[in-house]
């Protein structure tokens, strides 16, 4: 039978209101929420379906290439190809938590998902988050080391430092995002509740208890700002030490030399960073702002990274393009000549 909102929430005022104790197991099992984020027309959601699909066969194919690459490739264990695998893997994370939900909405027509495995989505889709923010972090260092203080950086940049930085990395997002699906466990909710988006996120949840929630928010602030509002600040001063270092190089042709090295990277800030602070805004004071904008904005801030990041770094990382050109030619793909392969 077809999902109709009209019907299903009509009455919602009326449901009764759930906390979520260990006592309470049969009430946790009855619970659960209604993912948004797409219109009900079936002719719409067949015709979305397709490129969706394509678009997550694309994210996983691209970031396990790029992986599969530096993993197999020696020359490519160097700190930076270190932690464009740590991306890679953070991405294929990203991908993995959301793309299901949204396709299992696209073709069964499956809006409801339970509140247990609607928790779990929501602590890995914000924890590979944090891990691509801290990743970008690291790798805005790398940047930093390579153009400002460059005899210094086989030095300080070490394997063994990167491996130490990903450990860290991985250790402060468990730390920090453990507690949020216990608060929300705390929280008083109503039996059938309407989400945003076609996945679970925090802020989207917690608008959906009927108690008080400002232990959740204070605390969903407090991570907000702690990792992914530090790490874009320590990015932006990167660049600042970056840029000043720049300026003072004597030729034009060695300023855009030394800035090319960093395209990349500032192509992956943009496009994770904006749409970010763009749903936190929307999430945090617009209070509103229609359900499709909100899930346009988040679309684009989970769904863009992982598939134009490994296309951004394959096509300006030498080595990984030659190593993609040289798998391709081997398989007859390339057939203009042996220069290309070289």
């Amino acid at each position: 039978m077809a999902f109709v909102p009209g019907q299903l929430f009509k009455d919602e005022m009326e449901q009764p209101c759930f906390i979520l104790t260990r006592t309470n197991s049969s009430q946790i099992r009855t619970l659960s929420f209604f993912l948004g984020g797409f219109p009900t027309w079936k002719t719409t959601r067949m015709w979305s379906a397709i490129p969706l699909c394509s678009t997550y066969l694309l994210a996983l194919l691209g970031n396990l290439t790029v992986f599969s690459i530096i993993r197999a490739e020696r020359s490519l264990h160097a700190p930076m190809y270190l932690l464009l695998a740590m991306l890679a893997v953070a991405d294929l994370g990203l991908s993995m938590s959301t793309f299901p939900t949204m396709l299992r909405m696209l073709w069964l027509e499956a809006r409801e998902i339970s509140f247990g495995t609607c928790l779990a989505q929501m602590f890995f889709i914000h924890s590979f988050t944090d891990i691509e923010s801290a990743v970008i972090l690291a790798m805005a260092f790398d940047c930093y080391m390579a153009i400002c203080p460059p005899l210094r950086y086989s030095s300080i940049l070490t394997n063994s430092v990167t491996t130490k930085i990903c450990v860290a990395i991985v250790v402060r997002t468990i730390l920090v995002q453990f507690p949020l699906p216990i608060l929300l466990t705390q929280l008083c909710f109503t039996r059938v509740s309407k989400l945003s988006h076609p996945y679970c996120l925090h802020p989207d949840i917690i608008k959906q208890a009927g108690s008080d929630t400002m232990i959740n928010s204070t605390y969903g602030l407090f991570v907000l700002l702690s990792t992914l509002g530090l790490d874009l600040l320590f990015v932006l001063l990167s660049y600042l030490l970056i840029l000043k270092t720049i300026l003072n190089i004597a030729t034009w042709r060695e300023r855009l030399k030394a800035l090319n090295t960093c395209i990349s990277h500032i192509c992956a800030v943009l496009l994770f960073f904006v749409p970010m602070i763009c749903l936190s805004m929307m999430h945090r004071f617009c209070k509103h702002v229609s359900p499709q904008a909100y899930a346009f904005t988040a679309n684009i801030h989970f769904l863009a990274p992982p598939i134009l990041n490994p296309i951004i770094y394959s096509m300006k990382t030498k080595m990984i393009r030659r190593w993609i050109l040289r798998v391709l030619c081997q398989r007859g793909v390339c057939k203009s000549g042996v220069a290309i392969c070289q």
